[in-house]
């Protein structure tokens, strides 16, 4: 019933401006974790990021919590492990906000995203990897960012992301792999919090992080995002740089529910993965994957590169009126790597 209250309230289809791309933003590794985040005041004003973390926070978190986490905002480096905590305790200085603040924005992301994955693989088995992420916060189509993360000069891996979050849902390893995360409908707010903080689990966006930075190819990628004990259940969708290297993990906190992977020898070249279990029936309330696959099988294995993938991702309802932006990429090309803020569902890139 959520769920079916969620559509009927967004509607299916984007409307106003142009899309355009977001500011991309060089991200250092290799200075302390409290000033890597500095770079967003040379885009951001401070009362603009101020207004729009209140507005997530405001719409997103029960007020019980404010309170709630407090001791744990005392006790940060206890319960929120480097760098984190460090980047978390920097991001509250920018904005100047209360510290508090920030770490509540972090993990509202963490529970409200309904998104859209799909990893293909063509003819010449190339491997190409799309996601929409939707969020029921306009505001966020102006705190995105492509994010390029740098350690020893070079780029060590690239997200897109939002102002004030330390977190991916979406990134690239170049020549390795690239994922997107997609929320999986299950847990309450406390849950995930105790589970976070006394359990010492990872955030599902933490968990993609660290594999972008350590992970050595698209099978250890796959191992650690598939057993690493994790706050809430989400589904990660992973694509390689091999024939075959694309897969949909089912996650439970604890372990794996599912492994879903590309099998092009029996005419699987592609994964579709929205919000339910992809062994489940479709929900007659969100169509979502339905429309999708079949805008897929129009576009033919053939014919599936970046810009066809977008084209796949702008169909009404798998783009909609809460879609905040749309991701193409594939590891083997990384400099293709583009993501484009919806303000319609109308244009391509």
């Amino acid at each position: 019933m959520k769920v079916l209250i969620f559509w009927a309230v967004v509607g299916v289809t984007a409307s106003g401006g142009s899309c355009f791309s977001p500011p991309v933003v060089n991200i250092s590794l290799d200075v302390p974790a409290e000033q890597r985040w500095e770079p967003l005041l040379k885009i951001f004003n401070k009362d603009f990021l101020r207004k729009a973390a209140a507005e997530v926070i405001d719409t997103t978190v029960p007020k019980w919590v404010h309170t709630a986490v407090t001791p744990i905002v005392k006790a940060l480096e206890k319960y929120v492990p480097q760098p984190y905590a460090g980047e978390i305790r920097g991001m509250a200085s920018y904005y100047q906000s209360d510290i508090s603040d920030i770490v509540l924005l972090n993990f509202a992301y963490e529970v409200s995203a309904f998104c859209t994955s799909i990893v293909a693989q063509n003819t010449k088995g190339n491997i190409y990897h799309g996601r929409n992420l939707d969020y029921p916060h306009d505001v966020l189509k102006n705190l995105t960012i492509d994010i390029l993360f740098i350690k020893n000069g070079q780029v060590a891996y690239t997200g897109t992301s939002f102002a004030g979050y330390v977190g991916l849902w979406t990134g690239q390893s170049a020549k390795k792999f690239t994922v997107s995360g997609d929320q999986r409908d299950k847990g309450y707010w406390w849950q995930n919090v105790i589970s976070a903080f006394l359990l010492k689990s990872s955030p599902v966006s933490w968990l993609v992080r660290e594999t972008l930075a350590e992970a050595t190819d698209f099978q250890n990628a796959v191992m650690r995002l598939a057993k690493v004990p994790i706050i809430t259940d989400v589904y990660y969708i992973v694509g390689g740089v091999q024939p075959n290297e694309g897969v949909v993990i089912t996650r439970d906190r604890s372990r794996p529910a599912d492994i879903w992977p590309l099998d092009w020898s029996m005419g699987q070249w592609y994964l579709v993965e929205t919000n339910y279990d992809h062994w489940l029936p479709t929900p007659k309330w969100d169509n979502r994957r339905d429309v999708a696959m079949k805008a897929l099988n129009a576009t033919g294995q053939n014919n599936i590169n970046m810009h066809s993938l977008y084209q796949v991702l702008s169909v009404a309802p798998v783009c909609n009126s809460i879609t905040v932006y749309t991701t193409v990429m594939s590891a083997a090309t990384p400099d293709e790597y583009k993501t484009m803020v919806r303000e319609t569902c109308d244009e391509s890139f």
